[in-house]
């Protein structure tokens, strides 16, 4: 019997003059691939620990692929039919021939420890992975035009992208997710807000939200000038002043000492001029001192790193769960991110695998995930009440819609000088959120007041002495197939402001679409 040896990859002359050798477990991946050639559902056992690159041998890789192309192609998967693959490819010869693959059937008795021998397989490929980044690093370390930052960067995105490769969930028996879900309820049902997610703040949304849901991906669109970046911020001080929770922002567009000056602006009610120049009234900065303590010590984490990488964030994230265990991460916005390392095609291609990758980041880490977007110019191009965002008018909306568990607009008729609705009732500072997609709930509307010159959103029914519009409050009740959205006048106590003809902002009764 002819037995031809191979070599497989040649060692370095260092690794030769060290008496080093490469991690490996041949004899192993001659027994798994045997082993899956004989058993016809082996394959099916190893699939998701090993890829073709898990092997050393590059024959055993060539192998591999064959075999992962004849169950791709839903056929059978036997000593006859690996070797047909192999020679429709051209590789036949290269792995050894017809002889080479029947001994690896010969040696092996049977398939039953073929999940422990890939485990095996899999760790021999991760220290020959760890070493291979090692050296690359090691290697550009003493190169002085790299910067350190960036080395840093990619040493992190390279053992990260390692690490990821191996967190594979297992498939779990219906009762232990029972009894996580039994409990998540009780949690939600100890909480004084009655609410099982991360609370926004603003009661009427929460009332449908539940609050924001754990590894949920909440798009929250606009065209520009809505109060995008406001309403994030508005929610972001109400969950952590408010609410303690641990709150981390990504902004892409503005610098960090921005975004901070618009939380002191909407939290000292000063004028967004008076901060900028400093010019202040002795009263003026007392009312200074004495409201920005409560944001002081805020759980508010900003990073204000401009053109943000999918894997920049990705380690970002996982660094601020494990050190301050944040409860949502808010990124401003997401059409600025990229996806390099990735090698997308399209700028569309791009965004899709933003959008997953933000998605499976929310699952990963167990919160949720609020990303602002854009929406196209169509909706400048329509009139009247045709100017509600839907859907449709996302940009690269169909990853970004597809990925998402919730899809929110902010819809403000006053921008588009529309100050009153059909029955003349004033629209001056009045905000629609309107709720597009939610995979798990209800859809509707809610109405949010606007203070512009704060650049904050608040609950409807709060009274300011600058209230162009007087209070009002919406009831929400849910039905079978719909939502059922009231606006009332006067729903608080003591006398409000009334509105032109003292009825309803929105008429009698208005349904959302169904959920």
């Amino acid at each position: 019997m002819a037995d031809k040896k191979y070599s497989g990859k040649k060692q370095s002359a260092e690794e030769l003059a060290l008496g080093r050798i490469a991690p490996q477990a041949p004899e192993l991946e001659e027994a798994v691939l045997g082993a899956i050639i004989l058993e016809q559902n082996a394959y099916s056992i190893v699939s998701e620990i090993l890829k073709p690159e898990s092997f050393y041998r590059e024959e055993h890789q060539e192998i591999y692929k064959a075999i992962t192309n004849l169950f791709m192609k839903q056929q059978p998967i036997d000593l006859l039919t690996v070797v047909e693959e192999l020679k429709k490819e051209g590789k036949l010869k290269q792995v050894g021939g017809i002889h080479y693959i029947s001994e690896l059937t010969r040696k092996v008795a049977s398939a039953g420890h073929i999940e422990y021998h890939a485990r095996i397989i899999w760790q021999k490929y991760l220290q020959r992975e760890i070493i291979r980044i090692s050296s690359e690093l090691q290697a550009k370390s003493y190169d002085e035009a790299i910067d350190v930052n960036d080395l840093l960067e990619e040493a992190e995105n390279s053992f990260f992208s390692l690490s990821q490769g191996q967190m594979k969930r297992e498939v779990v028996q219906i009762n232990p997710v029972i009894e996580e879900a039994i409990e998540r309820i009780r949690e939600a049902g100890n909480n004084k807000e009655k609410l099982s997610g991360v609370p926004s703040g603003f009661t009427d949304l929460d009332r449908i939200t539940s609050g924001w849901q754990r590894s949920d991906l909440i798009i929250i669109a606009a065209r520009p000038a809505m109060g995008k970046t406001a309403f994030v911020l508005s929610m972001a001080r109400n969950m952590a002043v408010d609410f303690g929770k641990s709150v981390a922002i990504f902004s892409l567009e503005m610098s960090n000492v921005q975004l901070v000056n618009r939380l002191i602006v909407s939290e000292t009610e000063l004028s967004s001029e008076q901060i900028k120049n400093g010019r202040l009234s002795e009263q003026e900065w007392k009312q200074l001192d004495s409201k920005i303590t409560t944001l002081v010590d805020a759980p508010i984490y900003i990073d204000d790193t401009a053109g943000l990488s999918v894997f920049e964030l990705r380690a970002k994230c996982r660094r601020l769960k494990s050190k301050h265990d944040i409860d949502i991460v808010i990124i401003d916005y997401l059409q600025l991110m990229n996806a390099s390392g990735m090698n997308p095609g399209s700028r569309e291609q791009e965004v899709s695998l933003i959008s997953r990758s933000l998605k499976g980041l929310a699952k990963e880490l167990d919160i949720p995930i609020i990303a602002l977007s854009q929406l196209n110019r169509g909706v400048e191009s329509r009139t009247g009440d045709a100017k509600r965002p839907q859907l449709a008018d996302l940009r690269e909306s169909g990853a970004i819609e597809q990925d998402a568990d919730m899809v929110l607009f902010i819809h403000r008729p006053e921008y588009y000088k529309i100050t009153e609705d059909a029955e003349g009732n004033s629209l001056l500072g009045i905000a629609e959120i309107i709720i597009a997609k939610h995979r798990n709930g209800a859809t509707g509307d809610v109405y949010l007041r606007f203070r512009q010159h704060l650049a904050r959103f608040q609950n409807i029914d709060d009274i300011f002495e600058d209230d162009p519009t007087g209070g009002f409050h919406h009831s929400v009740s849910e039905g079978v197939d719909e939502i059922t959205i009231k606006s009332k006048m006067n729903g608080g106590t003591g006398a409000l402001p009334e509105f032109n003809d003292n009825s309803d902002l929105l008429g009698e009764e208005h349904s959302a679409p169904p959920f």
